[in-house]
């Protein structure tokens, strides 16, 4: 069994991994031809991205390691 301050810094370890983790907003959608994109906020720079790349990137990877390019706006 572990020890309260075993428990305590699993706590605190978790914590930190959350708060260095990037958030990822969706701040549109598009279905289109029977596929999805959407534009994410990542760090203050948006992206288009598909479904596949946007759970990527809430698994915690960077749009730099998914070599992803800001979106255009029009």
């Amino acid at each position: 069994m572990a020890s309260p301050v075993a428990r305590e810094n699993s706590r605190r370890a978790a914590v930190k991994t959350a708060l260095e983790r990037h958030k990822v907003y969706v701040t549109a959608q598009r279905f289109s031809g029977g596929t999805y994109s959407a534009r994410v906020l990542v760090d203050g720079e948006a992206y288009w991205v598909d479904e596949f790349r946007l759970s990527q990137l809430r698994q915690g990877l960077t749009p730099a390691e998914l070599e992803l390019t800001p979106a255009i706006d029009d």
